[in-house]
């Protein structure tokens, strides 16, 4: 072999050598800047529709979840909870949800998909303060059959978020979106049916 073809052979191998490293240092270089692009954790966490394992949730159990910068309740409903609903029925100013907020598939009486699981969005419809959640009964008045009671100025709302006559808050609280996913997993902030655009 002589020195020419061995120059080549040479300056083949370094070139090609070259190249691959230049390639992945570019590819490198360009990773943070493409990843630049893509939504911040606070802007998913503010629109991003947020999945919730309910397997653990256990009856009579409220938990909260954060969606869109809201807090979101999410209650396993006793039987008891459940039948407490057709007791207040003439104590709400909206007892059917006709003036309302929620989807079509929480336009009944349990304002939810499953009766047993309640899903809300936690704000009280007057002043925008978090109500407290009351399970207990007589816990907030004599009489009192269990729901969310907002300390600031006094709305109570029932085990559906049904609000009472007679307080500060016009509306019912808040149904969000819902879906679930499978038996223990709840997403909250899209309702898509699965495959529909």
């Amino acid at each position: 072999m002589s020195a020419d073809e061995m120059d080549i052979g040479r300056r083949r191998f370094l070139t090609a050598t070259t190249a691959v490293i230049g390639g992945i240092g570019a590819a490198c270089a360009a990773f943070p800047f493409l990843a630049s692009w893509a939504p911040s954790v606070k802007a998913r966490a503010l629109g991003a529709p947020v999945d919730v394992d309910i397997s653990k949730i256990e009856l009579g159990q409220k938990i909260t979840v954060a969606w869109r910068g809201q807090p979101i309740f999410i209650v396993h409903r006793t039987p008891q909870e459940l039948d407490s609903l057709a007791l207040v029925t003439n104590e709400l100013r909206d007892p059917l949800s006709k003036e309302s907020v929620q989807p079509k598939y929480a336009d009944n009486v349990y304002r939810s998909i499953k009766p047993d699981l309640l899903v809300l969005i936690g704000i009280c419809t007057h002043l925008g303060c978090v109500p407290l959640y009351k399970p207990e009964v007589g816990s907030v008045q004599p009489g009192w059959e269990g729901g969310f009671f907002c300390p600031c100025h006094g709305s109570k709302y029932d085990m559906a978020g049904r609000v009472y006559k007679d307080v500060p808050a016009p509306l019912n609280l808040v149904v969000p979106p819902y879906q679930y996913l499978n038996e223990t997993v709840l997403r909250i902030g899209d309702d898509t049916p699965p495959g529909a655009a």
